[in-house]
């Protein structure tokens, strides 16, 4: 054991995210060294002679026992071969077999509480000598959870209104519409759906230097404009309306500065647009025959009452996450104090195991993994990983002071939900979270649920 290895028997301080139980084995992890001045400790540890001298005894006895050496009948090999042989393996054992211990005692005397894997350092270890070390680790931050009730933010209103329920019905409704062509000899109008070819030059766009890539053109085949839209530019709009098919126009169309598209944002673009047919868009019929082809309804006041219902729903919980998280970063903005490195590198670690798994579902292959600029990428995550650590320890001590606890029965409700969406039996998946020590974690995870959940109820 070098002078910088970690007591590995020491339990691994408990994950602060919710996916902290999984194993993490890329190339990515963290430094073994990588602690926060502010929050590291340390404690010196000696071994008394007579105990090293046991442990020292002990140890040669069971190499003497499982030692097999040509020459010599099985346990009965001399005691100064067995020390000379495995002199480095003998130590070693001594060492790891004593460490643990020691400095368990020596933190529950000193009634401290490291939260990260403890570095040995300074060990010193002579046979017939007493065995002194150091250990060095992260401890928690001290902080009152005081003046958490009076950070507030804005509750914003959850109620559906008609326009959000409409536009959803008709997004429904023109999903299972058709466009069906304009036979008779007449120029575009309002409510036409004009079928358009077109290549479009941003005016003033410069060239790009020597040795880039240049902009992609600006064009489009069959396009289809709805004259008059709600979501068609005016410009489009003036230049289509009273259009034939087979006219070819030219014409400007200036950008809003708010515009999705950040190239043509606030941008004028000539184009050369080609009218190919007119299409009409046919709407299904709003009955409950068409109700029934959407899913599993009487009629279509059946429909629209589950709609409204499922809407109401999705917003209240699309609104309350929104609201949490504003919420949590107003507490972190609230509390100052210092964030445990390990902790944080662990945090890191979730989220890049979590890309990698989005990466491998998207079929990267594991050797351009590898290539991946894991440096770069663990540097990226760090202010997030920063802000998630201190939101679970700010939340963790505002359970404490509300006294938050998780029911058997609410574990079990978790433990059914993550059963149907791993479609893992929930006996096996029990078995395995146990054995993995995840349980706790999670139970952890859903007490800062709720505690967030009672803070937004107890908003204005």
């Amino acid at each position: 054991m070098s002078a910088t290895e970690t007591i590995e028997e020491t339990p691994q301080p408990e994950s602060q995210a919710h996916e902290g139980h999984e194993h993490h084995d890329h190339e990515h992890h963290q430094p073994a060294a990588a602690l926060n001045p502010e929050l590291t400790r340390e404690v010196g540890v000696e071994v008394p002679a007579e105990e090293v001298a046991r442990a020292f005894k002990t140890v040669v006895k069971r190499y003497q026992k499982q030692a097999r050496i040509p020459g010599f009948r099985s346990g009965k090999v001399p005691e100064s071969l067995i020390r000379s042989r495995f002199a480095e393996g003998i130590r070693q054992d001594v060492v790891e077999s004593m460490l643990p211990g020691h400095f368990r005692t020596a933190i529950e005397q000193q009634n401290i509480h490291p939260i990260s894997q403890p570095q040995v350092t300074d060990l010193k270890f002579e046979e017939g000598q007493p065995l002194t070390f150091k250990a060095v680790f992260e401890v928690m931050p001290e902080f009152s959870a005081e003046g958490y009730d009076q950070v507030k933010v804005e509750k914003p209103d959850t109620a559906l209104t008609e326009e959000e329920f409409q536009a959803e019905f008709d997004r429904v409704r023109d999903s299972r519409s058709t466009m069906e062509p304009v036979t008779e000899d007449r120029p575009l109008a309002d409510g036409d759906w004009a079928q358009i070819s077109f290549k479009g030059q941003v005016q003033g766009e410069e060239a790009p230097p020597e040795g880039e890539a240049a902009a992609q053109p600006i064009s489009g085949e069959d396009v289809m404009v709805e004259i008059g839209g709600q979501h068609t530019l005016a410009s489009f709009n003036e230049a289509l309306r009273g259009a034939k098919p087979g006219q070819e126009l030219k014409f400007e169309a200036t950008y809003p500065d708010e515009f999705g598209e950040q190239r043509l944002s606030g941008k004028t673009v000539a184009y050369d647009v080609e009218v190919k047919s007119i299409k009409k868009r046919i709407q299904p019929e709003l009955n409950d025959e068409f109700a029934k082809e959407l899913g599993d309804y009487e009629s279509m006041e059946d429909f629209k009452t589950k709609l409204r219902e499922h809407l109401v729903a999705d917003k209240e919980r699309r609104v309350k996450g929104e609201t949490q998280n504003k919420l949590t970063d107003a507490l972190i903005a609230h509390y100052q104090f210092p964030v445990p490195e390990s902790l944080v590198q662990n945090q890191i670690d979730a989220r890049l195991e979590r890309g990698l798994r989005a990466l491998a579902a998207q079929g990267m292959r594991p050797e351009d993994m590898r290539k991946l600029d894991f440096a770069r990428l663990r540097e990226g995550q760090r202010d997030s990983a920063i802000a998630e650590v201190k939101a679970t320890l700010i939340l963790d001590k505002i359970a404490d002071a509300e006294k938050v606890e998780v029911s058997d029965e609410e574990m079990e409700n978790e433990l059914q939900m993550i059963s149907l969406q791993t479609r893992e039996p929930l006996e096996s998946l029990q078995a395995r979270l146990t054995n993995e020590g995840a349980l706790t974690r999670i139970r952890e995870q859903l007490r800062r649920e709720k505690t967030a959940s009672l803070l937004y109820e107890r908003l204005v």
